[in-house]
């Protein structure tokens, strides 16, 4: 059984709650992450780690030589640092600072957490091996992770195996979900215009309607998934935005409509024939209504599958940690998107979340009232610490 020093981690935990805090109150976007950067790398310095910045532009690497003989693996630990264009709303003591930005998706948590296990590997150095931790920027949508590893991520710092955790509000704070497997969805977006002949509205048999189109379209996608996509796999289409015309003439058929939305699938089989066939429902529409119509398909991440040796090591680690109770091996993957997926293409790892609670009172990822639970920072930073000393 991994041993820790939890007297240790107690007397640090107030300060580590007084940095995420800080943190909190002070959100950066998307490699634009310099002055958490600049506090992750001051820190990692004073406790003696090798330190590398601008690592995929505001990325910082800290690498550490364990004291105990045996391993010479390398376990990579990885936390993101960026925050969203939200404008908080909590009222907090360490709400934001800065309009329209907040962290609200807890990665002042994850970022504070991974500090911790820094902070408490150096202090303890009861491992074999070296201890890589990685601080990525611009997760949200941005591909920092891509960016860290063109950057020569895995190159410069090899790792032997690599995990990721993130903080889950529909979960129990301190209880760890993992899945052997797929863990989230991979994330496509579309644009979609539909190209008609405008007219006004009194004489709409003289046009070719493109709203009446994007009606059908919107419609039909929802077959794809329905009638095409084998019921055991997973798979979603979202049409999450529409623009046609204006409200301030509400007699004028338009010329095009455009829709955009997202498209979610764990198999790269299934996320291939998602998107043939709906370029085959746009182009049958197409020629019913006698009109154009184009798409523009990206696929921007990858699915997150864990690599089952290191899903079933978390799965162990936590329940010697904190009992079978608080543990839910496998986990009910998500179809959110993840660009730590990026990482696990090209090292072993995996990726958990650690339960927080706060769903029941609203407070999700991406809301305007979400603030990260500081009292499982301590059972976070136990787990990345404990994987790193069970790295043998």
């Amino acid at each position: 059984m991994t041993r820790l020093d939890f007297e240790l981690i107690r007397r640090l935990l107030p300060d580590w709650v007084r940095l995420r805090q800080d943190i909190h109150a002070h959100p950066e976007l998307g490699f634009q992450e310099h002055r958490t950067a600049e506090i992750v790398a001051n820190c990692l310095r004073e406790w003696g780690y090798e330190v590398h910045t601008g690592i995929g532009g505001t990325g910082v690497v800290g690498v550490l030589q364990g004291d105990l003989p045996g391993s010479e693996r390398s376990i990579g630990l990885r936390a993101d640092m960026d925050a969203l264009p939200i404008q908080e709303k909590t009222d907090l003591p360490y709400q934001s600072k800065h309009e329209r930005i907040m962290h609200a998706c807890g990665h002042d948590g994850h970022t504070t957490i991974l500090l911790g296990a820094a902070q408490y590997l150096a202090s303890t150095r009861a491992f074999s091996g070296r201890v890589v931790l990685i601080f990525q920027p611009a997760e949200e949508g941005l591909g920092g992770a891509q960016a860290m590893l063109e950057d020569g991520l895995f190159t410069r710092f090899p790792c032997d195996e690599i995990y990721a955790l993130h903080n889950w509000p529909g979960l129990p704070p301190d209880v760890i979900g993992v899945n052997p497997g797929p863990m989230m969805a991979a994330a496509d977006e579309f644009d979609i215009v539909v190209y008609g002949q405008g007219g006004h509205g009194a004489h709409a048999y003289q046009t070719v309607d493109p709203i009446v189109i994007a009606a059908q379209v919107i419609n039909a996608l929802q077959t794809v998934v329905a009638r095409n996509v084998p019921a055991m796999d997973a798979a979603v289409i979202t049409v999450a935005a529409i623009k046609a015309g204006t409200i301030q003439a509400r007699n004028v058929i338009p010329d095009q409509a455009q829709l955009s939305g997202t498209v979610r699938t764990f198999k790269a089989e299934t996320q291939a024939l998602v998107q043939t066939r709906m370029q085959s429902v746009l182009d049958g529409i197409a020629q019913a209504y006698d009109a154009k119509i184009e798409m523009t398909y990206r696929c921007l991440f990858p699915a997150t599958i864990n690599h089952v040796p290191q899903a079933q090591k978390v799965a162990r680690i936590a329940t010697e940690l904190l009992g079978p109770n608080q543990v839910q091996c496998p986990f009910t993957p998500s179809m959110g998107a993840e660009d730590f997926s990026y990482m696990l293409q090209v090292c072993p790892g995996a990726y958990f979340r650690l339960g927080q609670g706060g769903a029941e009172q609203g407070r999700v990822l991406h809301n305007a009232m979400f603030d990260f639970n500081d009292d499982v920072i301590a059972t976070g930073v136990a787990m990345f610490a404990a994987l790193v000393q069970d790295g043998a």
